[in-house]
């Protein structure tokens, strides 16, 4: 294969081939390898993680407005490369254009919110804490920060994290997913046009071996990650092992409330995009809708398949379809095996995905089309087990007690919502639901960029969220300083209590 069709990675400000091994990159939509991708071996990714550590001291001193410039600059890179960006998404994750479009328009968000670093690095300052005596904080870098991202944000989970790791004064190592790491090296290529220093940051594309190293690696102090929950767990129990800094996004399985007294059409409407958007692939997708009642559930039935009637799939380059193909054939695989699953486990196929029909030519991509499951028990695999495809289950209950009851058992708490028109009730639910993110007739409740991203239970480990108020305090460490200048002439005798109660 042509040397213009593989994928390195990014040390020192430069592409670089490394000593790893390679493996082909797949275009979802017609099964076809289009390029190669380099995986680092230990070496490769040590070489960037010097790279990083020897550029920290000079970024750690450049003024944070001098930062949030560059974060600025990229803002405006971003946009103005949107189209090759989403281009690239598309070619190799296979969501469909408007989707990418939408993932990255959250991804440049985050770059503007991490372009407020001098507000959002201001300390705290106590004139006087005791006789002539002042103290204040300070929030200050941690040093080298690494990332590992998943496949199915390729562009704005990486956007999440390096940003604002870089804006606090840190220098980072990006691992992207292997899968689909074209856009998130283009991202990283234009931040070095935005005026970005060598070494600050890194792109490394690896497996295993990669991993391992950033998560070993002492000169590594902190490392962010989101994936899948045994993933999770396993970077969080290495990390912390390792005395570093680790906050560890896993899985979700969210659940969808909706009660007798809702706007059914707005709730049809909204389930559709939140349970088959990017073919399911994401970690606040809804798999799970809970009915209030059996006229409530069959009504939310009737209307989903009437919608999932109307809808278009193939490839997501062209922009008349409504979902693309999943990620990899071996994907495909494992979520077409769910919906066996749910069948031989006494679930209701109302919709069989796997009859979808797809346009000439594109016979061997990876599609599987909008599945939906009625009557749902908490036994089955299917609804214990995160899917990640476009699959959609319906569970029926009594009340909203027994809703809530359902999701509270649940090992995930990720993200919920509630379709209602009754204010108690929407209140009552989001106050004692176990859910680290919750929607009030709001289906896929990820917070804006100047909040925090997390979930609860076995969704999140680590103490802190990621992005937002969470992200300045992940990627910074407070230091506080208490200082007096003694007046000239003046001596004090020995002290033995302390200044501030003088």
């Amino acid at each position: 294969m042509k040397s213009d069709y593989i994928v390195g990675h990014l040390i020192d400000g430069k592409m670089v081939s490394g000593t790893g091994k390679s493996q082909d990159v797949y275009n979802p939509a017609t099964g076809a390898a289009q390029k190669r991708v380099l995986l680092a071996d230990q070496k490769t990714v040590e070489l960037a993680i010097a790279s990083a550590q020897a550029a920290f001291p000079a970024w750690r001193a450049t003024p944070p407005l001098k930062r949030a410039r560059v974060m600025s600059r990229l803002k405006q890179l971003l946009e103005q490369n949107a189209e090759q960006i989403c281009q690239l998404i598309t070619a190799e994750h296979g969501k469909v254009l408007s989707d990418a479009m939408g993932e990255l328009q959250r991804g440049i968000e985050n770059v503007e919110y991490a372009s407020y670093a001098p507000e959002l690095l201001k300390g705290e300052h106590s004139k006087n804490a005791g006789p002539g005596i002042d103290s204040w904080s300070e929030m200050q870098p941690l040093g080298v920060v690494a990332g590992i991202t998943p496949f199915n944000f390729p562009a704005m989970v990486p956007l999440w994290m390096w940003p604002l790791a870089i804006a606090c004064g840190n220098t980072f190592v990006l691992k992207p997913s292997e899968r689909d790491p074209s856009s998130t090296l283009l991202i990283a290529q234009l931040a070095l046009e935005a005026g970005l220093p060598p070494g600050v940051l890194n792109v490394v594309n690896g497996g295993k071996e990669a991993v391992g190293t950033l998560l070993s690696d002492p000169r590594v102090q902190a490392v962010s990650f989101v994936g899948s929950t045994p993933i999770a767990e396993y970077v969080y129990a290495t990390g912390t092992a390792h005395g570093k800094r680790v906050q560890a996004l896993g899985g979700a399985k969210n659940h969808a409330i909706v009660m007798p007294d809702a706007d059914l059409p707005m709730a049809v409407s909204a389930l559709m995009g939140a349970a088959y958007g990017s073919c399911g692939e994401r970690c606040m997708a809804i798999p799970l809708l809970v009915a209030v009642g059996d006229a409530t559930a069959d009504a939310l039935i009737a209307g989903l398949k009437a919608e999932i009637a109307k809808m278009r799939v193939g490839p997501g380059t062209d922009a008349s379809n409504d979902m693309g193909p999943l990620v990899t054939r071996e994907h495909f695989e494992k979520v077409r095996g769910y919906v066996e699953e749910g069948v031989a486990g006494g679930a209701t196929l109302v919709v069989d995905g796997r009859k979808v029909a797809v346009p000439e030519g594109y016979e061997d991509g990876y599609y599987l089309g909008p599945c939906l499951f009625d009557h749902l028990t908490p036994s089955m695999k299917i609804y214990q087990e995160e899917i990640f495809g476009p699959v959609l289950g319906v569970v029926r209950v009594n009340c909203l007690q027994e809703a809530m009851d359902l999701i509270d058992a649940h090992e995930y708490g990720n993200g919920t919502c509630i379709f209602t028109r009754d204010g108690e009730a929407a209140r009552y639910f989001s106050d004692n639901i176990q859910v680290g993110m919750v929607g009030v007739n709001v289906p896929l409740p990820v917070p804006v960029a100047y909040h925090s991203f997390g979930g609860w239970k076995r969704s999140l480990f680590g103490d802190l969220g990621v992005y937002g108020p969470d992200g300045v305090r992940f990627n910074t460490r407070r230091k506080t300083i208490t200082q007096r200048w003694p007046s000239a002439g003046v001596r004090e005798g020995a002290v033995f209590s302390f200044p501030s109660n003088q």
